[in-house]
C-alpha cells in the first residue's frame, strides 16, 4: 500500500516499521545473533529474521519491546516435502512468534506445478492460522521469469499467504538482483492488493529502501550492517559488502 506520506518525509521510526532485520548467515556465534538481533530492537525494526535455532535467543531478547520475532522455515532452498514443511511449521509456532516467511518450492513453479505450489502453501498457512502467525512466501524470483512471478503470485494469493516475498538473499543459480524496482512493481500488479509484498536481498542503500516505500512496498528484508544505512544512521559504504 502506497503510504500518505513520501518516504523521505519519513522519522526513523516511521521507516523503521518496514525493516525484518536479518539475522541469517549460518556461521553467525551466539554472541553474534545477540549483538544484531539486540541492534534490530534497538533500531526499533518491526521485526529480527532468524533461523529457527535463534527462536530462544529472539524470544528472550524481543520480550517487552516493540520488535517481533520472524522465523524462516525450510531456508534457503524450499524444497522440503508438503508434510514436512507442516512438521516444521508446527514446531516453531508452537514456541510463539508472531511472522513465519516460508520458502515455496521454486522448482515446482519453473515446472508449473502450481497446485502443488498452491498446495504447499495451504498446508502451511492452515498451521499460522491456528497460531494467528502472519504467512510470508518467499518466490526466490531471481530463478523465475515474469510470468512464473505473476502465476506463482496467484498461486500464493489462493493459498491464504499474507505476503509474497522476492528472496532469500541466498541464490547462487545465476544473476542475484534481489528487490529490483522493477520486480517489486511486477509483484504489486500481480498482487492487486489481495496480499502484501515484502522485498529482500540487494536493499542496501537509503535511496533504494525509500524509493521502494513510495512505490508501495510493504515490507523488506535487510541485512543488519545495511539498516542504519537506509534509516539513513551511517554512511552508505557501511552495507555495501553484506550478502542479505
Amino acid at each position: 500500500m502506497k503510504p500518505e506520506k513520501k518516504a523521505a518525509d519519513m522519522s526513523v521510526a516511521e521507516l523503521a516499521a518496514y525493516i525484518d532485520q536479518s539475522v541469517l548467515k549460518p556461521e553467525f556465534t551466539q554472541e553474534e545473533i545477540k549483538r544484531y538481533i539486540q541492534e534490530g530492537i534497538d533500531f526499533g525494526c518491526k521485526t529480527v529474521c532468524i533461523n529457527p535455532a535463534s527462536l530462544g535467543i529472539a524470544r528472550e531478547l524481543t520480550a517487552g519491546t516493540k520488535t517481533g520475532v520472524c522465523v524462516v522455515m525450510d531456508f534457503p532452498f524450499g524444497t522440503s516435502s508438503t508434510a514436512s514443511k507442516v512438521l516444521q511449521t508446527e514446531e516453531i509456532c508452537r514456541q510463539g512468534i508472531d511472522e513465519l516467511d516460508m520458502v515455496a518450492n521454486y522448482g515446482w513453479i519453473r515446472s508449473g506445478l502450481l497446485r502443488e505450489v498452491e498446495a504447499d502453501i495451504r498446508a502451511v498457512k492452515e498451521v499460522c492460522r491456528k497460531y494467528q502467525v502472519i504467512l510470508k512466501v518467499i518466490f526466490e524470483t531471481d530463478a523465475l521469469t515474469a510470468e512464473q512471478i505473476v502465476q506463482a503470485t496467484r498461486a500464493a494469493v489462493a493459498a491464504g499467504a499474507d505476503f509474497i516475498k522476492t528472496s532469500t538473499g541466498f541464490y547462487t543459480g545465476g544473476t542475484a538482483r534481489g528487490a529490483t524496482p522493477e520486480i517489486i512493481r511486477l509483484m504489486l500488479n500481480a498482487a492487486a492488493g489481495q496480499c502484501k509484498v515484502k522485498g529482500s536481498a540487494a536493499i542496501r542503500t537509503r535511496e533504494h529502501f525509500l524509493q521502494l516505500i513510495d512505490m508501495g512496498i510493504d515490507r523488506m528484508g535487510i541485512g543488519y550492517k545495511s539498516t542504519p544505512v537506509v534509516l539513513g544512521l551511517a554512511d552508505s559504504s557501511a552495507g555495501t559488502k553484506e550478502a542479505y
